[in-house]
């Protein structure tokens, strides 16, 4: 069984076309989407992408989706920073009836039995929270009490749009990278797991990319562009920020 999994699309449409066209052409047999599909400039589309794909496919929810239930639930959305709010607002509006309802259904992890790898549980960010950051850098220790007690050889997570593997005792932890907005590089991130587990990285014509991302309303469009898409933040300024967003994450847990 070949698994793809697919993390933080953040409405990155042409991100997702490219990766699915090498999805496609890899035999893919299930496609996990890990969260944080909508908090992008083409949300709407993107859903519908997804929605009408011939893969099999399970959703799990990150922190963008469980923001706008919220806010849709007459709460406040909870986000990380004002803007996060405010592009709830945003989505709201966005997003069709039909398109809220898919996300509802949406479930905070899954877990699933893969051959040679045994058991899989697939989360946001961790088992616990689509908030909570961690990292390459981030000690062992604390590590061991996010992901302690698990039933799973191997956890796959997203959130913070950097590959990594780590192990904390028999479990390991895999980060499958951001397919619309990566740290380090341009292009899209994801992960395929077969007999063997490989970090896939894909490109795609960024100026054209660009051009169709335009199009959308999406209040932050050419901060999205041009910070994400066409000089995404370096790998050393992207571990300081995730370091600073690791603290605060923990004060809100």
């Amino acid at each position: 069984m070949r698994i793809a999994a697919v993390y933080d699309i953040h409405g990155n449409l042409p991100a997702l076309e490219a990766v699915l066209q090498e999805i496609y052409k890899a035999g893919v047999d299930c496609l996990i989407v890990g969260g944080d599909v909508i908090a992008g400039p083409l949300p709407a589309e993107t859903l519908t992408l997804l929605q009408n794909i011939s893969i099999p496919t399970r959703f799990i929810r990150g922190n963008a989706e469980s923001e706008l239930l919220r806010h849709i639930a007459g709460k406040e959305p909870g986000g990380l920073s004002e803007r996060a709010d405010k592009q709830t607002y945003w989505l709201a509006k966005n997003l069709t009836e039909n398109h809220k309802q898919f996300l509802s259904g949406w479930p905070s992890t899954y877990k699933l039995k893969i051959k040679d790898h045994g058991n899989v549980l697939f989360c946001h960010a961790t088992p616990l929270s689509d908030i909570e950051v961690f990292t390459r850098q981030t000690p062992l220790k604390k590590l061991r009490a996010i992901f302690g007690g698990q039933d799973a050889s191997l956890a796959v997570c997203g959130h913070t749009h950097m590959q990594f593997d780590r192990n904390i005792g028999e479990l390991r932890i895999l980060n499958a990278g951001s397919v619309g907005m990566p740290f380090g590089h341009t292009g899209a991130d994801w992960l395929l797991i077969d007999t063997e587990i490989v970090f896939r990285h894909t490109d795609y014509d960024l100026s054209k990319a660009a051009e169709r991302l335009r199009q959308s309303n999406y209040p932050h469009v050419e901060d999205f562009i041009t910070n994400n898409v066409l000089q995404p933040p370096t790998e050393t300024k992207a571990l300081a920020m995730l370091s600073q967003l690791e603290t605060l994450t923990a004060a809100k847990e």
